[in-house]
């Protein structure tokens, strides 16, 4: 399994960088889990075999829209794209266009949180995750290795279960030790991160959706306080491999 990140910026994408998205290749099938802010000029192509979106927040999905319309709007269209994700979440990422401009290059797949179902090669498991909507994590499958996302979440006993042991845990850590009370519950930090990773002895713990102001090498550090582990910080062009 190999895991391209295509950006790791939280809310809006810094100069340079993008928001949430993540290429993950597996004998030849291209997934991408969520579409964030500048993210589809950091993919290698366009062709890509499926997509899977957390959330419909725009720093989550809204380079669906250009992905789609470079699919759709080029001299040799692509095929239908099985696009999922949970219910109602994409509806104003796909209402930027006119109604029916984007149906040919699209397949919607719409789960409920807690769903499981197979994409390709991947075996895939979701819970739902507090956050200000409805946030599917994600635990993929495939080849003997696991890889689990967050999206974004509050602090839930529902991420170590879905990080359980897994080979790549990406994690949400949009601040470095304590969430602003406004963001409590729907949002984590870096020393949560740590925290949730070492309950779920996963192998790798990458930290995602920095916010501007939040130090990649202090969250590492941040992190490193209560997890044993390998830390790093997702940024677009870092690749990983399982």
């Amino acid at each position: 399994m190999r895991i391209t990140v295509l950006g790791g910026c939280g809310a809006w994408p810094l100069p340079g960088q993008a928001c949430s998205g993540f290429l993950v290749e597996q004998d030849g099938f291209r997934l991408i889990l969520d579409l964030g802010y500048a993210t589809v000029p950091r993919l290698p192509s366009t062709d890509v075999d499926a997509v899977i979106v957390s959330h419909g927040h725009p720093d989550h999905c809204a380079d669906l829209n250009p992905l789609l319309r470079a699919r759709v709007l080029r001299a040799d269209p692509a095929p239908r794209l099985p696009v999922y994700a949970p219910g109602g979440a994409l509806d104003a990422v796909l209402a930027l266009d006119r109604p029916g401009m984007l149906d040919s290059g699209l397949a919607l797949r719409e789960f409920t949180p807690g769903d499981r179902f197979e994409v390709g090669p991947f075996r895939v498991e979701t819970a739902l995750l507090p956050h200000w909507e409805p946030n599917a994590g994600l635990r993929l499958s495939a080849g003997g290795r696991v890889l689990a996302y967050t999206g974004d979440s509050g602090p839930s006993p529902m991420v170590a279960r879905l990080a359980r042991d897994a080979d790549l845990f990406l994690a949400e850590a949009s601040f470095l030790d304590d969430v602003p009370a406004e963001a409590s519950g729907f949002l984590s930090s870096a020393t949560i991160a740590g925290a949730e990773a070492a309950q779920a002895a996963a192998g790798h713990l990458v930290l995602t959706h920095l916010l501007a102001g939040t130090s990649p090498a202090e969250a590492i550090d941040a992190a490193r306080s209560r997890f044993r582990g390998e830390v790093t910080a997702a940024c677009s062009g870092l690749v990983l491999r399982l």
